[in-house]
């Protein structure tokens, strides 16, 4: 008995088609979904006060450094050949100042991170969540509509902070 493929075609396409609604309903578990604002975990860490005293003194002595520059910038055209000079070298500085600068803060801000990502893998693990957004990003993108107030494990993640 030969079996023509015109045959057996929708026979084999109705089949695959039963299996692929099928199999993903038989694989299917529930995920618990989390929130954090990521911002208040961020600042509920020990060092980030160390981090907004150095923000705060970079803001201070660039700011200065940036306020001479715009001087110069206003005047334009008539801006004498020594005031241009003087701007250049205040460019170059305010540029190796903010790179310092960059240099003290970024190994806190690694750590930080650091910190706040095993505390919140710490709590999700704990509480059975298998995925946590951050809240503000999920909201701003239209991500997520809704979600209880449940949902939200900013405060106990706050508090595994280390």
């Amino acid at each position: 008995m030969k079996i023509s493929a015109k045959l057996v075609a929708p026979v084999a396409l109705a089949a695959a088609f039963g299996l692929g609604m099928v199999a993903p309903h038989a694989q299917t578990t529930s995920q618990k979904v989390a929130f954090v604002d990521v911002s208040k975990l961020l600042a509920a860490h020990p060092n980030d006060k160390s981090i907004k005293d150095i923000q705060a003194k970079a803001e201070a002595e660039l700011g200065a450094i940036d306020k001479q520059i715009k001087a110069i910038d206003a005047k334009g055209a008539s801006a004498t050949a020594a005031e241009k000079q003087t701007r250049e070298q205040l460019v170059k500085t305010i540029q190796a100042k903010a790179a310092d600068y960059d240099k003290q803060i970024d190994p806190k801000i690694t750590e930080i991170e650091q910190a706040v990502d095993k505390a919140v893998n710490t709590v999700a693990k704990s509480n059975g969540y298998s995925i946590v957004m951050d809240k503000t990003v999920a909201a701003k993108s239209g991500l997520v509509i809704y979600a209880d107030d449940n949902t939200d494990l900013t405060a106990a993640v706050a508090k595994n902070i280390k």
